[in-house]
């Protein structure tokens, strides 16, 4: 069996799941842009000020709710999405993959990872929405508003993450695991650009979503030339019988 007919028989194997993570890819590109239309719109300043302010001392909204040791916990949680965070772990993820001879993967995490924050860069510029004004940033922030780099980077990086290491995992226990962990991770982070005033809710939103389609893209495309590449390898290594003292292949 050649290559090209590997591919097709595999992707009529799989075809309910590609088409599966086709429509999760257009629903939620569909749900992006409706969002971001909507936000352009002023549709949502009502409940983005609502949530914003939720968050804030009703008798000084200079100050957030909770202790300050609260606040002090969600500006090291919200540096879990930033680049210098993100790159660290990365670079890390990657040295491990390269000494498993795993170039594939290692691939895989500088594509998702640096692609999202260029595609964050490129979105910032498009959209170019201010920052919120109505409370005090708790943390120094860069660029315009939406969608949230460290939402869009946290999702598109842990959940990467996260698929790699269920990938592995032999218990289902622990594959839902790993992933509830990576979106736990970028749940915190998302909240967090919140709660200290420099993003509108609707911003997170956006970068939950954004990096979410990036991330299963990603995996998405690594899982398909992984099929083109398993598929290769097994027509290199054809069974053979022996007929009349030779080695002949199998039919």
């Amino acid at each position: 069996m050649g290559v090209g007919k590997d591919w097709r028989h595999y992707a009529a194997i799989h075809e309910f799941r590609i088409l599966l993570v086709l429509g999760i890819v257009l629903v939620g590109i569909w749900g992006f842009v409706e969002l971001s239309e909507m936000v352009s719109a002023g549709q949502t300043n009502r409940i983005d000020t609502a949530l914003l302010m939720a968050l804030r001392n009703p008798a000084d909204p200079s100050q957030p709710i909770g202790p300050p040791q609260l606040a002090e916990m969600m500006r090291d949680i919200t540096a879990l999405g930033g680049v210098a965070v993100l790159t660290i772990l990365s670079l890390g993820v990657a040295g491990y993959l390269v000494l498993m001879h795993r170039y594939d993967l290692v691939a895989l995490v500088i594509v998702s990872v640096g692609g999202a924050i260029v595609l964050n860069y490129f979105l910032k510029l498009g959209f170019d929405r201010p920052r919120p004004d109505l409370v005090p940033h708790m943390t120094v922030a860069y660029q315009t508003s939406f969608p949230s780099g460290h939402s869009m980077s946290s999702a598109a990086t842990y959940l990467i993450l996260g698929a790699m290491m269920a990938r592995v995992q032999p218990r289902r226990r622990l594959k839902i695991y790993f992933l509830a962990l990576a979106i736990f991770i970028m749940v915190l982070v998302g909240f967090s650009r919140v709660y200290l005033g420099v993003h509108w809710p609707t911003d997170v939103l956006a970068g939950w979503a954004a990096g979410a389609i990036w991330a299963l893209v990603c995996w998405a495309v690594a899982w398909w030339l992984t099929i083109g590449r398993s598929s290769s390898k097994r027509t290199d290594r054809v069974p053979q019988t022996e007929v009349g003292g030779k080695a002949e292949p199998q039919a």
